[in-house]
């Protein structure tokens, strides 16, 4: 398997692995790949944070992380991470966090948050939120709005997380 950013060639099938892996999850609105669309022509779409799982010229997965402001900082939110059901708990998830972690730490990036699972992203390095001063700008269970200090040595910033508007949030 190799993770690969994105190319345009790729968004037909980004755009189904997306709607297949949220097809059956506990929590989605259903336009998770639609989401997709609108951030890549977003102000808040970073290309080489679009990254695909391939393997054997078959897309399996994708991850996005998009630019959010918080506390005056540029940060980062993964949103969303899909993996189609038949290749789900077989790591291509945490393949793709990692890879695009190291990613974000080359580009200057020092936080990313993520809404999402208490149980799955703190293995990748996800606490809640509130331990770093960044605050969800919606109602949410503390240990579902979290983020991970990319870099260890990375100022404290505080403030309310501001997502793009293609979100659909605030």
């Amino acid at each position: 398997m190799i993770i690969r950013q994105e190319e345009t060639k790729d968004y037909k099938d980004v755009y189904r692995v997306v709607k297949s892996a949220f097809d059956s999850a506990e929590h989605s609105d259903g336009n998770e790949q639609d989401l997709v669309n609108a951030l890549r022509n977003s102000g808040s779409f970073i290309p080489q944070l679009s990254l695909v799982a391939e393997q054997g010229g078959e897309i399996l997965g994708h991850i996005l992380f998009t630019k959010v402001d918080s506390g005056g900082s540029t940060q980062l939110a993964l949103a969303p991470l899909s993996v189609i059901p038949g290749r789900q708990r077989q790591g291509i998830g945490k393949a793709l966090i990692q890879e695009g972690h190291r990613r974000a730490r080359e580009l200057g990036y020092r936080y990313s948050v993520v809404l999402g699972s208490e149980t799955y992203y703190p293995k990748m390095g996800y606490l809640p939120a509130e331990q770093y001063g960044i605050q969800a700008p919606f109602d949410v269970p503390r240990e579902n709005f979290m983020a991970c200090q990319l870099e260890k040595d990375a100022p404290q910033i505080s403030g309310v997380v501001q997502y793009a508007k293609e979100f659909g949030i605030g």
